[in-house]
């Protein structure tokens, strides 16, 4: 079950779920429209190897934005930070970036109920597109759990902006 507009506003008055900051003109009919930080990761290797810790550089996007070549790859972040003990956040792109070329979070999309911290944003380019610090990018839905819950303390727990994989943790 999707959480609505106005449970999703009254689960953060209450506490059950985290946005930091929240704007109530960033909610949608069942979402909440996330917004774009001010930093971009990108790999440094010429082929990644899961096992270890890969090299990376951050940029600082300027305010003029910057250009997103056509095929590149970058991950950023949520200005937001969210997270959720009671529910599953689930993230989207915003449609019209989508429909500009961009795709934003589509393998990694599920964030571990428990888990607060900047959502990281994979960023892969099918066209070249500008993207500015503070853009609407994507969206969160939040989902109700069936079972258990098991709260998240893993290796992403707090995380403060973009965050390289950690895959050579396991």
């Amino acid at each position: 079950m999707i959480l609505t507009k106005n449970k999703i506003k009254k689960s953060v008055k209450n506490g059950d779920i985290k946005i930091t900051p929240f704007d109530t003109n960033n909610l949608s009919t069942n979402s909440y429209d996330l917004r774009l930080g001010d930093t971009l990761l990108v790999y440094e290797e010429d082929v990644l190897d899961p096992t270890k810790n890969n090299r990376f550089r951050t940029i600082t996007i300027p305010k003029e934005g910057i250009t997103l070549e056509k095929g590149s790859f970058h991950l950023g972040s949520s200005y937001e930070i969210i997270g959720s003990n009671k529910f599953v956040p689930i993230i989207h792109a915003k449609s019209g970036i989508a429909r500009m070329g961009l795709f934003v979070h589509c393998t990694a999309d599920l964030i571990d109920i428990g888990s607060f911290g900047n959502v990281t944003f994979q960023l892969y380019s099918t066209l070249p597109i500008k993207v500015y610090p503070g853009m609407l990018i994507g969206q969160v839905t939040f989902w109700v759990p069936s079972g258990d819950i098991n709260l998240y303390s893993g290796k992403y727990q707090g995380s403060e902006g973009p965050q390289a994989s950690k895959s050579y943790i396991d």
